[in-house]
C-alpha cells in the first residue's frame, strides 16, 4: 500500500550549513581558498525550491555548523577538524556572527539548529524542533554531501522522519566524491532533483 502524501504544511526544506563561512568569498573558507564551483553554486539552484516551499506553506530550516566559544572567545574545535582546517580561527562559525549565518539568497529561515558534528541530529535539538513544528517530510540540500548531509540524511532515516535527498541541491568539494555519497544513499532515501520536485508541488 503506497504511503498518503504528506501535505507541504507538515514539509520542510532542511538547509545543511549553507553558511557566509562556508559559501561566500570573504567568509572563513573564501579567505583560504578552500572552495569548489560545486559548492559556490549550491544556493542559487536551491532558492527557486525555497521560494517555492515559503508560498506554499512549507517550512524552511537550516542547521549551522558552529564552533563554540570558549574563553576569550577562542573556538573549540574538534582535533580531526584543526587538522584538516588548520586556518580556522577565532570569530569564524561564531554564533551570531555575520559568517554563521545563512547565506542571503536563501535567508530567512523558519527554524535554526546549531550543530557541532556532522550530524545535524547529533546533541542538538534539532529532533525536538521538527517533531513540535509537526513536521514529517524532509527534502535535504547543503553541504557537503559526503559529510553533514549524508551523516543527517541517515539520522534522519533511522528517526523514521520521510526523506529525500536533492541530488543537485548538494555538492561535495570533487563532483566523484558528491556523485559516490549520493548512490550511497540511495538505500535509505528517496534521491530526486529540483527540478522533479518543484513539478511534483505545483502540479499536487
Amino acid at each position: 500500500m503506497a504511503e498518503a502524501p504528506v501535505p507541504l504544511a507538515r514539509t520542510a526544506l532542511l538547509i545543511c550549513d549553507l553558511q557566509n563561512d562556508f559559501i561566500h568569498p570573504q567568509g572563513a573558507y573564501g579567505r583560504a581558498g578552500q572552495t569548489a564551483p560545486e559548492i559556490a553554486a549550491v544556493p542559487g539552484r536551491v532558492k527557486p525550491l525555497a521560494d517555492l516551499m515559503r508560498r506554499e506553506g512549507g517550512w524552511i530550516v537550516q542547521t549551522q555548523f558552529t564552533l563554540v566559544p570558549a574563553k576569550g572567545g577562542e573556538p573549540m574545535i574538534s582535533p580531526h577538524l584543526r587538522e584538516l582546517r588548520p586556518f580556522l580561527r577565532k570569530g569564524d562559525f561564531e554564533p551570531g556572527a555575520w559568517g554563521h549565518a545563512l547565506v542571503d539568497d536563501l535567508a530567512p529561515a523558519d527554524l535554526s539548529v546549531e550543530k557541532i558534528a556532522y550530524s545535524a541530529f547529533y546533541m542538538t535539538r534539532l529532533e525536538w524542533v521538527l517533531r513540535k513544528a509537526g513536521i514529517e517530510k524532509l527534502y535535504v540540500c547543503g553541504i557537503v554531501t559526503n559529510g553533514g548531509v549524508a551523516s543527517t540524511v541517515r539520522d534522519a532515516h533511522v528517526r523514521d522522519f520521510s526523506t529525500v535527498v536533492l541530488s543537485d541541491g548538494c555538492a561535495a568539494f570533487s563532483q566523484a566524491v558528491h556523485d559516490t555519497a549520493i548512490e550511497a544513499l540511495r538505500p535509505v532515501c528517496r534521491v530526486a532533483t529540483i527540478a522533479e520536485v518543484i513539478a511534483e508541488m505545483e502540479g499536487a
